[in-house]
């Protein structure tokens, strides 16, 4: 059994305990492994800006490691939440790098994990005139600071 059949049989069973009636369809796209969540329920699944999404994935990462301690970390979307907030993360950041082109003052992100922080630099990565900065060295969610390059 691959990790990722063993993940969606991991998670399939602690939906189903909970009540919840789901379709779990296995994708092994550019990001990783992926399961991705189909119910009527997804509400109550991705809670308040995914946090509940990101407890599940964390539960389901955690079970794996414990059955298959080699095994890829695997991600959890449900009804495309997550890669439909990925798309607006990235989009909104490049927003404040048009508005950082125009009038040259550095703009401030919203604090947000590793994941996020680090799809943002990517973005950046290759901009001949904005840079990402990760500000706060001590918080767990840092906020990116995008200013000129120089």
């Amino acid at each position: 059994m691959t990790p990722l059949t063993h993940a969606s049989h991991i998670l399939d069973t602690m939906l189903g305990y909970l009540g919840f009636t789901v379709k779990i369809d296995q994708e092994d796209g550019p990001d990783g492994p992926t399961l991705q969540i189909h119910t009527d329920d997804a509400q109550y699944l991705i809670g308040k800006r995914g946090a509940i999404m990101e407890d599940i994935q964390y539960l389901v990462n955690r079970i794996l490691q414990r059955h298959i301690p080699d095994a890829p970390r695997i991600r959890v979307d449900i009804e495309f939440f997550r890669s439909m907030r990925d798309d607006q993360i990235v989009d909104h950041a490049r927003e404040l790098a048009d508005r950082v082109r125009v009038t040259g003052r550095p703009e401030m992100l919203d604090p947000m994990n590793s994941y996020y922080r680090r799809m943002i630099h990517n973005a950046f990565l290759h901009d001949p005139e904005v840079q990402s900065v990760s500000m706060d060295a001590n918080a767990r969610f840092k906020r990116i600071m995008l200013k000129r390059r120089h």
